[in-house]
């Protein structure tokens, strides 16, 4: 069977008779060529099938026009929906991407952060991953002038920019709104993470709501995950309704945790909301599928994809070089379902 092979401008150039130099030229509307030879060279181009190569033309100019995506998996709504804003900010300014996932391990995140910079991206946007114990692999793109985006899930202290939303003022938010339904024995699981700081700062957000309440911060009440899993939280809520005294409500910091919530309690004949309210995170589809539908907190995912390709190009297009700078988000919003409204 014949190889199949591109057609190059050195095809065209013998085809047309003209140098190679005048073809590329010519493919660039390039001023030195005139207006008749440019319509031919680029009329014989598609009738010869000739795509440029601009993975070789960026090679050259060692500027590729793609950003590299390092996330934990696409599996997530949240994250599928980070990707869906990062590409559309990046088709719009021609770029392309490359989404690499690290499955929430470390080692798997250092050697993709390789991969991406071997692959010579122009800029990296990465959410870490649970496992993340340090940030060095990250230093081969910003000492090379690689500009560098960290979302949602970001490294305490690191120069360089970031994407997020208040994550403390959204715990609070969610807490205080299980309060107001009339729970007084609010539980919280809180993933257990190297960087920590946005499961931190949600538990920081339900710790306060409720010291400014009254309520009494139990420490049986909090249950440390190790995975975001269906299974871990149904574990984690079995624990909590084995309680002498079990909670009359949950925040649950992503959705997943919340519909395994929502769902124990279903079969330990647990009323939901009415002994048992439950508000997740992030707005994911399957809390508005689930029976009773999730109450939850809106996270705009898309939003943050597109500001953080866009902080990318800016950068890149930029003469100057920028003070890295946090972008923080403060519109989520309280998303009142079935499974917390009491009132």
């Amino acid at each position: 069977m014949e190889e199949h092979r591109h057609v190059t401008i050195y095809d065209i150039a013998q085809k047309l008779n003209l140098a190679a130099s005048t073809i590329s030229r010519a493919l660039k509307d390039h001023h030195s060529i005139s207006d008749k030879t440019i319509k031919k060279v680029k009329q014989t181009a598609k009738e010869m099938g000739f795509v440029p190569n601009t993975l070789a033309a960026g090679l050259r100019g060692n500027v590729t026009k793609t950003i590299g995506i390092l996330i934990p998996t696409v599996t997530q709504p949240f994250l599928s929906s980070l990707i869906s804003g990062i590409e559309i900010a990046a088709q719009k300014s021609d770029y392309s991407v490359i989404i690499m996932q690290s499955h929430d391990s470390y080692q798997m995140e250092v050697d993709m952060a390789k991969s991406l910079y071997s692959n010579r991206v122009s800029g990296v946007i990465c959410s870490l991953a649970m496992e993340t114990k340090d940030t060095s692999h990250f230093k081969q793109f910003s000492n090379n002038n690689i500009p560098l985006v960290f979302v949602d899930r970001v490294p305490k202290d690191y120069d360089t920019f970031r994407v997020v939303i208040n994550n403390y003022l959204a715990g609070y938010k969610a807490t205080k709104h299980l309060i107001e339904q009339g729970c007084k024995r609010i539980a919280h699981l809180t993933p257990v993470s190297e960087f920590g700081s946005l499961y931190n700062e949600r538990k920081r957000g339900y710790t306060d709501a409720l010291a400014e309440h009254g309520i009494p911060i139990e420490n049986n009440l909090i249950i440390s995950l190790k995975k975001i899993t269906y299974e871990e939280g149904v574990k984690a809520c079995n624990q909590l309704f084995d309680l002498k005294n079990p909670p009359d409500g949950l925040f649950a910091p992503g959705d997943l945790l919340a519909v395994s919530a929502v769902q124990t309690a279903k079969k330990r004949g647990i009323k939901v909301p009415d002994q048992f309210a439950v508000i997740g995170f992030n707005n994911d589809p399957i809390s508005e599928i689930i029976e009773p539908n999730i109450s939850t907190i809106t996270h705009p995912a898309e939003k943050m994809g597109k500001a953080a390709a866009e902080l990318i190009i800016k950068n890149l297009k930029s003469v100057k070089e920028e003070d890295a700078k946090e972008i923080t988000f403060l519109n989520t919003q309280v998303l009142v379902r079935e499974s917390s409204r009491k009132i």
